[in-house]
């Protein structure tokens, strides 16, 4: 049974996540699009209208970047970039704008920086042709304050909270699975997570299946050396892209063990149906000769542990007894 809980955390904190989607005193002028700035006290983003002069991707992104880093007249608000802060380049392929920042972005604190990311990201995701969004520091994909990527972020990266509400954190049991002991099956863990309501549950679970079990039955099935690139949800398909790490072979799990942990474990959330693994944003591979990455996986029990089985079976049969008879 998936479901997820809200509940409220204070939080030193609380300003800024309400801010960045509160948009209060929002100018909006009645337009369809908007650019993002940051208000004078740097502690929310402030939703300008502007009907764009340029038609097509290309030259839209073009003007919205032009206002995005050029200095406002308004007192009340300002451009997202802080300290220096320039975009030296910026290519679309394939729905997925990459932008390219010079090092001084490295030098934003932690407020700043989720500032200056939402304002871009929500002026730019809304040109039509733009689904998913990633940023660099130079060539490196930008990371977070742990050091893990950012990855692709989409519309639902910077989730409005309504009004004032301070920050929330949201609480959800996710069902994962892990390769058994031999490696050659699934063995199910549901966990109980809390995180931040800026952070997908695509991105947690991911995150979750790389450390691997919190119990002593089974093993992670992702090879060591993984690490997340990116991961988003297009039209109920979860998009998951790793580093080349995913390569390294481990040939005590097998190649369906470790396709289905990642594939099962996200068609668990709602909402997510099919899911497409790519290697730096590459799908055309076969991982070890067996599994085509250009195929994408539904959920498949097929691959569940002996005792999982059992207990999958017992389930169904407990469910079905339990349904009223017409």
């Amino acid at each position: 049974m998936k479901f997820i809980k809200q509940i409220l955390f204070l939080t030193g904190m609380s300003f800024l996540m309400a801010g960045i989607m509160g948009c209060s005193n929002v100018k909006e002028e009645d337009s369809k699009y908007h650019v993002y700035y940051i208000n004078k006290e740097k502690t929310k983003t402030v939703a300008v209208g502007h009907e764009p002069q340029e038609e097509g991707a290309t030259e839209q992104i073009r003007e919205f970047v032009d206002l995005l880093f050029e200095d406002t007249q308004d007192p009340d608000y300002r451009k997202p970039a802080f300290k220096g802060v320039e975009l030296e380049a910026w290519k679309l392929e394939k729905n997925q704008l990459s932008l390219y920042f010079n090092s001084e972005y490295l030098e934003l604190d932690h407020v700043e920086e989720v500032l200056c990311r939402a304002a871009i990201v929500r002026t730019l995701i809304q040109v039509d042709g733009v689904e998913c969004i990633s940023f660099y520091v130079g060539d490196t994909p930008l990371v977070d304050s742990e050091g893990t990527p950012v990855g692709l972020m989409t519309v639902e990266s910077f989730i409005e909270n309504p009004g004032e509400q301070i920050n929330t954190i949201q609480t959800a049991n996710i069902t994962l699975y892990f390769a058994n002991e031999k490696g050659d099956g699934l063995v199910r863990e549901i966990q109980e997570i809390h995180y931040s309501s800026n952070i997908s549950l695509e991105k947690l679970v991911m995150e979750q299946l790389l450390r691997g079990p919190r119990g002593r039955k089974g093993q992670s099935a992702i090879p060591d050396g993984t690490k997340l690139v990116g991961v988003s949800v297009l039209d109920g398909v979860c998009f998951v892209n790793l580093s080349e790490g995913f390569l390294n072979q481990n040939y005590e799990i097998k190649e369906p063990v470790v396709i289905y942990s990642i594939a099962n474990s996200l068609a668990e959330l709602p909402d997510v149906n099919k899911v497409q693994i790519s290697v730096n944003g590459d799908s055309n591979k076969v991982y070890r000769e067996k599994m085509d990455l250009s195929v994408m996986y539904e959920r498949n029990l097929d691959y569940l542990d002996d005792s999982e089985r059992q207990k999958n079976e017992m389930k169904m049969q407990s469910k079905e007894k339990e349904e009223p008879v017409d």
